[in-house]
């Protein structure tokens, strides 16, 4: 296991931002987003970064004119990204299909992929120069919805890093989006899978009612003081790999009894373990951990192919500090495998729900951590002609929320990459605690209530 932390530096040369516009005329027309789309929590731009080798049979074609072009190409289907969000009633978002476009910048960097090393996991640090802020571009309202840059690389690879408006796709559904730009790049002239909106499937029932317990979205007000609170400018950004040395190790701790455990239901409960003890909780607060889960492909949701909208929810796991911390790890996964259990149909329509009852709230923060499992989200796929790329995925974490993904390291090392934010003093125990867990047997305790 290790962590990014290199001093890299190098800089780019950027063209002037220019809006991309789809090449046929589209509707002028307003969309509304679904119950689910436009809560609270996914009012944030959402960072993705892929990295690409050199491909010897691609030479004399320029991917920024190439993937700018196929762009303008797959809006002509997707053309509410090209759009603007607007706000109705009860802070409901809906899509203006203004036609305005998709911003886009074309760079050039002094450096080469092999260079970059593993800095090209999340938590690149220059990230800042591969994905330029765009003054006045990362507003939720009446900003472009997307934000591209290509960054061309001396060795002949490239860059290609966005930025999403979270609440217009979540990871599948930008996926599909940059699956229909791959396409149109190398040739296609409609993409494979026809996107469909239909955000309505996802609205809230008439009337609506809340039926589940909602722990995500619960108001955490009365607590010791010792619950999880971070000041955004006094953090630390590190990514942590966990190979198959690491994740051998975590297995071995877990009991027969347990029964079959997912490599992502077995990294988190580790990690949300770690993150509380770093912190020092006090063993009565409550935490909680929420973990997203996708209800694209699962019976009962019906969710036709090609919706490119949200389409997950994220129950949460709650328990005392105590008892997180003091038991082995099998107590947080048992805790992960109950809530995703409660995963159902009527969960989902209860917080649509609860999005329209309660004035779309953001979920809980004090004492929540959330993360999501994209290693099989498609982005380590997505091809413009240059074959796959050597990483391709979420680009960084935020003060709460955490995202597991596939990378390979410098050594050839297939595992899994989770980036992660702290306070540095908490980083520093965090890590110490990551390293004690899987060099170190555990003794075996009682596992009691699990709160």
């Amino acid at each position: 296991m290790a962590s990014s932390s290199s001093p890299l530096v190098f800089s780019v040369k950027r063209c002037a931002p220019e809006f991309v516009r789809p090449t046929n005329p589209t509707p002028r027309e307003v969309k509304q987003l679904s119950d689910l789309d436009d809560q609270e929590g996914l009012r944030f731009q959402v960072p993705v970064i892929m990295f690409y080798p050199n491909n010897p049979l691609m030479k004399g074609k320029d991917p920024a004119k190439v993937i700018k072009e196929a762009l303008g190409k797959a809006l002509v289907y997707y053309y509410p990204f090209a759009g603007r969000l607007i706000e109705g009633d009860n802070r409901k978002l809906m899509v203006d299909c203004t036609g305005e476009g998709v911003l886009f910048i074309e760079a050039d960097a002094d450096t080469t992929l092999e260079n970059l090393g593993d800095s090209i996991q999340p938590m690149c640090p220059c990230y800042e120069e591969i994905l330029y802020d765009v003054p006045g571009s990362g507003e939720i309202l009446g900003s472009p919805l997307i934000l591209i840059q290509v960054t061309r690389l001396r060795c002949g690879g490239f860059i290609f890093a966005l930025r999403l408006n979270h609440t217009m796709s979540d990871g599948p559904g930008l996926v599909q989006f940059l699956d229909a730009i791959s396409e149109m790049a190398q040739g296609l002239s409609v993409p494979s899978l026809l996107p469909i909106w239909q955000r309505e499937l996802l609205n809230a029932r008439n009337p609506p009612r809340i039926t589940r317990i909602h722990h995500e979205y619960e108001e955490v007000t009365n607590t010791r003081g010792t619950l999880m609170t971070m000041d955004e400018n006094n953090l630390v950004h590190r990514s942590f790999f966990f190979g198959l040395k690491e994740i051998r190790a975590l297995r071995n701790r877990l009991p027969a009894s347990l029964g079959a455990c997912s490599t992502f239901e077995v990294l988190i409960a580790y990690v949300w373990r770690c993150r509380t003890i770093a912190f020092a909780v006090d063993p009565d607060e409550v935490v909680r951990i929420s973990c997203l889960i996708n209800m694209r492909g699962k019976r009962g949701f019906d969710l036709p192919p090609g919706y490119y909208g949200n389409a997950f929810v994220y129950p949460a796991s709650i328990t005392k500090a105590g008892m997180l911390c003091k038991n082995p790890l099998e107590y947080a996964i048992r805790l992960l495998k109950k809530a995703k259990a409660e995963m159902s149909q009527e969960y989902v329509k209860s917080v649509a729900d609860l999005m329209v009852i309660k004035g779309r709230p953001s979920f809980t923060q004090p004492g929540n951590y959330l993360i999501s499992d994209l290693t099989r989200a498609g982005f380590g796929e997505i091809d413009f002609g240059w074959g796959k790329p050597v990483y391709g995925g979420i680009a960084r974490a935020l003060s709460n929320i955490s995202f597991c993904m596939r990378f390979r390291n410098s050594k050839g090392e297939e595992g899994n990459v989770i980036p992660i934010c702290l306070p540095p003093p908490v980083m520093e125990r965090f890590e110490q605690e990551l390293k004690r867990m899987t060099k170190e047997e555990e003794p075996v305790r009682l596992i009691t209530s699990m709160l």
